[in-house]
C-alpha cells in the first residue's frame, strides 16, 4: 500500500471519528422525541382534544402490552437489514447483469 493511500485512510477515520464524537458534545442538553410523539401533540393543538388511536399495533396486541425498547430496536434493525440486503441483492445483479452484457459484445 502507498504512503499516499496510507495518509488517506488515516485522514478519513480521523473525520470519522470526529463526525461521531463532536454530536455528543455539541448537543449536551438536546431532547430527542419521536415522530409520532410530535404528530400526536399537533393533533393535539389542532383539534383541542386529546389523540385517541384508530387500533393498536399488532405486536402490541398479541402480547398483551407494549413491547420493550429493546425488542422494538431489534425488530427495526431486522427490517432495516433485510431490506439493505434486498436492495444490495438487486444492485449485485443489474451490475453483474452489465458485465456479462458487455462481454457478449
Amino acid at each position: 500500500m502507498s504512503r499516499k493511500r496510507k495518509q488517506t485512510i488515516g485522514v478519513l477515520l480521523v473525520l470519522v471519528c470526529l463526525i461521531a464524537i463532536i454530536p455528543l458534545f455539541a448537543l449536551k442538553g438536546a431532547e430527542f422525541g419521536g415522530s409520532d410523539d410530535a404528530g400526536s401533540q399537533m393533533i393535539t393543538e389542532i383539534r383541542g382534544a386529546e389523540y385517541e388511536p384508530w387500533f393498536t399495533p399488532v405486536m402490541e396486541a398479541a402480547i398483551g402490552g407494549e413491547l420493550p425498547g429493546e425488542i422494538e430496536s431489534l425488530l427495526f434493525c431486522l427490517q432495516t437489514g433485510i431490506g439493505v440486503g434486498v436492495i444490495a441483492f438487486f444492485m449485485g445483479r443489474l451490475v453483474e447483469r452489465k458485465k456479462w452484457q458487455d462481454k457478449q459484445l
